[in-house]
């Protein structure tokens, strides 16, 4: 026969084991309104982004320049006066008017040579070219991903493949009435 001892002993051990018992047969635990509990994932589909990295393209090519001297008018002007000038102090009558009009001409045509002496310049240089070139990549931004809790199916967007199954953190709270 057991003593009363042993029987209060035996009774706080049967107690201690039903309310363990008890706990782990009510659920989740929870606290301050959450738990976490786990839920099936049904898809798991990569999301990709399409980036530009535009860069710059340079060269150099070899480029020749020409350049014209500006026209100068003043100088056939000039002679063409001076040559008139001349050649009217030059024979009597018709000839004379000849003598001015080969004169003018004669002097118009030194004077414009004489004034656009200058042919202008050529040579060439190197320049640097360049251009922007696109270069595209595509990233991986994360997973669009389908699970199922309690019977229904939900979305969401995870940054992380979540594998087979996905750990949920469950809110609750009373619902008024």
């Amino acid at each position: 026969m057991k003593s009363a001892y042993q029987r209060t002993l035996t009774l706080i051990a049967a107690s201690t084991l039903a309310l363990a018992a008890g706990a782990s047969l009510a659920g989740p635990s929870s606290q301050g309104g959450q738990y976490y509990d786990r839920a099936r994932v049904i898809s798991s589909t990569p999301v990709y982004e399409e980036m530009n990295t535009p860069r710059q393209d340079c060269w150099t090519e070899r480029v020749r320049d020409t350049h014209a001297s500006d026209r100068s008018y003043g100088g056939a002007i000039i002679g063409g006066l001076v040559g008139g000038i001349l050649g009217n102090q030059v024979g009597k009558g018709n000839g004379r008017k000849l003598a001015t009009v080969v004169g003018a001409t004669t002097g118009a045509i030194v004077g414009d040579r004489s004034d656009n002496r200058d042919p202008g310049w050529s040579g060439s240089r190197e320049v640097e070219r360049c251009r922007t070139v696109d270069h595209w990549s595509r990233q991986q931004v994360g997973y669009d991903v389908v699970y199922r809790y309690q019977g229904r199916e939900y979305t969401t967007f995870l940054p992380y493949d979540p594998g087979p199954d996905l750990r949920l953190k469950v809110n609750f709270s009373v619902a008024e009435r």
